[in-house]
């Protein structure tokens, strides 16, 4: 590993660890700020929104004039909401925070050019697995420490930590270097990948597979604590578990092909919402975080695969459309996820198993079949 990924890779752990100390607790922290669970899907939507947005433009600018000065804005970016988010103290201010939060996500596309782009003599599978698995192992420190803080002090000090951590995670993200090849291109050139069927069809398939991963996410917490009688140092320990299995699954299956992993992921995280809705143990809960996993993989290897039917000089714009996908996956999920909940909270389960299932064996009918066209695209 050079140089460059390193740091990039020491700047995910320091950030896995402030993210994942209150990314978990949000809900419970929007429901002591006084929303219901309507208004918590609607403002987590919020956020998926702000993300979502950002993706393709911030994609299209790496494309133009490299992906480190787009990394090192959303560093800041990201640094600043978390010190706004730890100093709001009504649901308003907080609200506005989480939504510049949400923009720090344009960073998706950016980095994970630039650590293509930087990988040397690794995969672009492998390499962009291990710097996932970077922050995940950082995550799996986050939610314990997250969850004993939130649990002797209040949930509020979590985001002052994490504020901290973030500023620490930024000075290494400056150290970086420019990548080796730096592609410029006339905007004329991006004009054909929204007319690649296999592209096209790659994200539109990847998105509804991504919906129904992400659908129970900001309400499984909830539920726990509701009606499971889970606490909120247990809630840490879940999602410690939950990363260490998204380190596990990164480290251990990022060898396989792009497509492979890909598929792989829908039985994996399809064990999130059988194993929470028929288990009656803490053990059984666990073992659901370790599984949904399998998401994180399937992120990796949809970018990893998406990237052998594009030309090189589009992996940008490319990878922005599919963080788009990902994005409209996660505004979509929470308000009909609240919607679902407020009516019956297994329910959201139910939902998300029996799409899983369906869009699993979709994606394995037609993107399994899927083969490039042009072997000098990369």
């Amino acid at each position: 590993m050079n140089r460059n990924l390193k740091l990039v890779s020491i700047s995910l752990f320091m950030w896995g660890i402030g993210e994942g100390m209150f990314l978990l607790f949000q809900p419970i922290y929007l429901i002591q700020l006084g929303a219901d669970p309507i208004a918590i899907g609607v403002i987590l939507g919020g956020m998926g929104f702000m993300t979502t947005i950002s993706q393709i433009p911030s994609g299209y600018l790496s494309d133009r004039f490299g992906p480190r000065p787009l990394m090192w804005i959303s560093w800041i970016l990201g640094m600043s909401s978390a010190w706004l988010m730890a100093l709001a103290g009504t649901l308003n201010f907080f609200i506005v925070a989480l939504l510049l939060y949400g923009l720090t996500s344009s960073v998706l596309a950016p980095m994970n050019a630039y650590i293509t782009s930087m990988r040397g003599n690794w995969t672009a599978e492998r390499s962009l697995t291990f710097t996932s698995a970077a922050f995940h192992l950082g995550a799996v420190i986050g939610p314990t420490i997250g969850g004993y803080f939130g649990q002797q002090f209040d949930l509020q000090i979590l985001y002052y930590i994490a504020a901290v951590l973030f500023v620490v995670s930024t000075s290494f993200i400056l150290f970086i270097q420019k990548p080796t090849v730096e592609l410029h291109h006339e905007l004329g050139q991006h004009k054909n990948l929204i007319k690649n069927s296999a592209f096209m069809r790659i994200a539109i398939l990847g998105f509804i597979g991504l919906f129904f991963m992400v659908f129970t996410q900001n309400f499984t917490s909830v539920y726990l604590i509701d009606f499971k009688s889970i606490n909120l140092q247990q809630i840490g320990y879940l999602g410690t578990i939950g990363n260490i299995g998204n380190v596990v699954f990164a480290l251990t299956l990022g060898h396989l092909s792009s497509k492979t992993g890909f598929l792989l992921s829908f039985p994996f995280t399809i064990l999130f919402p059988i194993l929470l809705l028929t288990g009656k143990e803490f053990v059984w809960y666990g073992l659901a975080y370790f599984s949904f996993g399998g998401y994180r993989l399937a992120r990796s290897m949809l970018l990893a695969y998406s990237r052998e039917f594009i030309h090189s000089r589009e992996t940008g714009l490319a990878y922005g459309i599919i963080e788009t996908a990902n994005g409209l996956a996660i505004i979509l999920a929470p308000p009909l996820c609240g919607i679902v909940y407020n009516q019956n909270p297994q329910n959201i389960f139910w939902v998300s198993a029996i799409g899983l299932a369906v869009v699993g064996i979709i994606n394995f009918i037609h993107i399994s079949k899927l083969k490039r066209k042009d072997p000098n695209w990369l």
